[in-house]
């Protein structure tokens, strides 16, 4: 991870613009995993405010003037570089004040989809923010994550994850699977008739069963190469946003991810 502008002992949210009615500071955060890390580190002594709204696709997300004018005043942003959110990546470089990039430069920026990651950059927005208490907490949380992880993929019949969108190299690479996608680093892109045709060869080849398809995006290329290759269409699930009704029933980055590691165990015959 790369803080831009140290801060000094959380001096600068004493008194920045930022700060919500309550006197509270603000932090901006990209989208959805960095705003959960957010509010259950800083709890009701932090205002956070996400830029992605729910359901909606983090990559395609376009700043109001309102939004461009959060960034500029918030006491901390927290953001994925790398090219993740260009438009948010932009409005950040025009501000003075501190930045995390938790993306540390890596080509693939889902950087949250690996727990141990996840609780390196949250033990970060706690020492950020002066609350190392509940950081503590969330990180040990998160280390039982990445623990049941291991645990649960440790003996599969199979070691291939067919996606349609390269969102998972640090989870896949973190657990020893391999990660085979059809559309590169984009959920929206989509391959030629060629491409597709030795996709299809690819995903018989690999022994897997299942392609799995993104909730936020069309499911219209898993379902082209699951009946080419005669398996079928799972669901995984990125962590880049959950809509409002998930979200109203108790859905949170955690839960996501247990659901994500029983459709990963049942996907790959794990015992």
């Amino acid at each position: 991870m790369r803080l831009v502008i140290v801060l000094l002992a959380v001096l600068a949210f004493a008194g920045c613009g930022g700060s919500g009615d309550n006197g509270s500071p603000t932090v901006v955060a990209a989208f959805y995993p960095l705003a959960w890390a957010a509010e259950l580190v800083g709890g009701d002594d932090v205002r956070v405010v996400n830029l992605t709204p729910p359901g909606a696709e983090p990559h395609d997300v376009e700043l109001s003037p309102r939004d461009v004018q959060e960034i500029r005043d918030a006491d901390l942003v927290l953001y994925v570089g790398s090219g993740f959110q260009p438009a948010v990546e932009d409005a950040v470089a025009d501000r003075s004040g501190p930045s995390l990039d938790v993306s540390d430069s890596d080509r693939d920026p889902h950087v949250w989809l690996d727990p141990v990651r996840l609780a390196r950059i949250v033990t970060q927005i706690a020492r950020t923010l002066g609350r190392a208490e509940p950081g503590a907490e969330l990180a040990a949380e998160l280390r039982r994550l990445d623990e049941d992880y291991r645990r649960g993929l440790e003996r599969c019949e199979r070691r291939t994850l067919v996606t349609t969108h390269a969102a998972f190299g640090h989870l896949t690479a973190r657990y020893g699977v391999m990660q085979l996608s059809l559309s590169g680093g984009s959920p929206e892109a989509e391959p030629g008739p060629r491409e597709l045709e030795r996709l299809v060869n690819e995903v018989r080849d690999s022994g897997a069963t299942t392609v799995f398809a993104e909730p936020l995006v069309s499911d219209r290329l898993a379902q082209t190469v699951a009946r080419e290759a005669g398996v079928k269409v799972g669901v995984l699930d990125p962590i880049e946003g959950l809509s409002e009704e998930r979200l109203s029933a108790g859905e949170d980055y955690l839960s996501v991810m247990r659901d994500n590691l029983a459709s990963l165990r049942e996907a790959l015959g794990c015992r």
